[in-house]
């Protein structure tokens, strides 16, 4: 069998500001450097193999609550949100125009303007899975652990999620060639001692 634990990235100034991220490469703030170099991964996970989107704010996540630089991989870099980088969700969303949705509103197939849906980045999630083996630590984005969530869920992302992601929390999925399946709690990290 094999395991995936998926552990968002620590805050950004643009995560506090409610800005959209996506692959705009935006490094962790000072506040999350402290919070996270003060924790880690608990066992068995701080054995498993270490992997990061390529993007910093990930990369130094997992460098501080693993003590070790992660493999990246592109697949798991955060979705292309286009046109809609850099700005306001609730401004978004309060204009019209706009044609901004709320993610329990996308179905598989949503796109913001110029960039990419969900079932795009579950097709490069699903490819690189595939490769897995053993237990693995990915730390990622919201975005792409709503795909990874949804695909074993069987979400489709019309309604309500049926999980909540938090920060600093493993959120592990149990992997056969056959079937998905998440464990019901998320795991907290552990404070380094």
């Amino acid at each position: 069998m094999t395991r995936l634990a998926l552990l968002r990235h620590g805050h950004t100034e643009w995560n506090r500001a409610g800005r959209i991220q996506g692959r705009t490469d935006i490094p962790l703030d000072a506040a999350a450097e402290a919070e996270l170099a003060a924790q880690k991964l608990p066992t068995p996970w701080d054995r498993a193999t270490l992997w990061s989107s390529p993007l910093a704010r990930a990369r130094d996540t997992a460098l501080l609550v693993a003590g070790a630089a992660p493999q990246t991989h592109a697949a798991l870099t955060e979705m292309d949100w286009g046109a809609w980088e850099g700005l306001h969700g609730k401004d978004l969303r309060s204009d019209p125009t706009s044609g901004y949705r709320d993610i329990e509103d996308w179905g598989w197939h949503y796109t913001p303007p110029g960039g990419e849906n969900p079932e795009t980045i579950r097709q490069r999630l699903l490819r690189w899975v595939a490769g897995l083996s053993g237990d693995n630590v990915a730390v990622c984005h919201i975005g792409i652990m709503r795909v990874l969530l949804a695909h074993a869920t069987g979400w489709d992302f019309n309604g309500p999620a049926p999980f909540r992601i938090k920060r600093n929390r493993l959120f592990v999925i149990d992997m056969t060639t056959s079937d998905w399946t998440t464990l019901p709690n998320p795991i907290r990290l552990e404070p380094r001692i």
